[in-house]
C-alpha cells in the first residue's frame, strides 16, 4: 500500500510558474516501480502529464508539457516533484500523483491509459490572467 499526498497546488497567471511536491509512504512495503503525474481538466477525461521511474530516475512526458514541466524524485525523502514553468491556461486542472508497484507489465503503458495503482487525493492547479 502506498499513501500519496499532494501540495503546492494554486493560482497562477499565463507564463508563470508552479511547483507541486508528493509525499509518499510505503510504509514497510517495496518502493513503487514509477511514479507519475496526471491531470483532469474541467470536462476532459483525466491525462497523464510524465512519470519517473524510481530506480533508474528516466522520464517521460506528455507532449504537450515536454520542455515546460519536469519530474523528479527525492529518494531520500520519498518526495516527487512536478516543476511547471511557461504555464498556459490549458494547464488549469486538478493535479494528481499516482505510483504503480512491481507487478508485472508496463509503467509506460499503465501511465498512458491513465491506471496506477495508487492515487492522491489531488490539488487544483489554475492558469488565470
Amino acid at each position: 500500500q502506498v499513501h500519496l499526498k499532494e501540495s503546492g497546488g494554486g493560482s497562477v497567471q499565463p507564463g508563470g510558474s508552479l511547483t507541486l511536491s508528493c509525499a509518499a509512504d510505503s510504509g514497510s512495503g517495496a518502493r513503487p516501480w514509477c511514479m507519475g503525474w496526471f491531470r483532469q481538466a474541467p470536462g476532459q477525461a483525466r491525462a497523464g502529464v510524465g512519470f519517473i521511474y524510481t530506480d533508474t530516475h528516466n522520464t517521460h512526458y506528455a507532449d504537450s508539457v515536454k520542455e515546460r514541466f519536469a519530474i523528479t524524485l527525492d529518494a531520500s525523502k520519498d518526495t516527487l516533484t512536478l516543476q511547471m514553468d511557461g504555464l498556459t491556461p490549458e494547464d488549469t486542472g486538478m493535479y494528481y500523483c499516482a505510483a504503480r508497484g512491481h507487478e508485472s507489465g508496463s509503467c509506460y503503458r499503465d501511465w498512458e491509459r491513465g491506471v496506477f495503482g495508487y492515487w492522491g487525493q489531488g490539488t487544483q492547479v489554475t492558469v488565470s490572467s
